[in-house]
């Protein structure tokens, strides 16, 4: 569903970053805040919250 966007800003890791350039060559989108909507439509519509939450993952410690 298109909307009104907003601009924010915030901190991710480099790898993060690289994650979400990986995935819009690979599925040919248009720019990384496109990539992370789609996350963010998948975890609003589709996710399983508690997964997504409560779960810890502990990549950089």
């Amino acid at each position: 569903m298109a909307g009104e966007k907003i601009k924010v800003e915030f901190e991710i890791p480099a790898d993060s970053k690289a994650f979400l350039e990986k995935m819009v060559d690979e599925y040919d989108l248009p720019d990384i805040s496109k990539a992370l909507r789609c996350l963010l439509d998948f975890a609003e519509e589709d996710g399983d919250l508690e997964e997504i939450f409560e779960e810890i993952r502990c990549r950089r410690c």
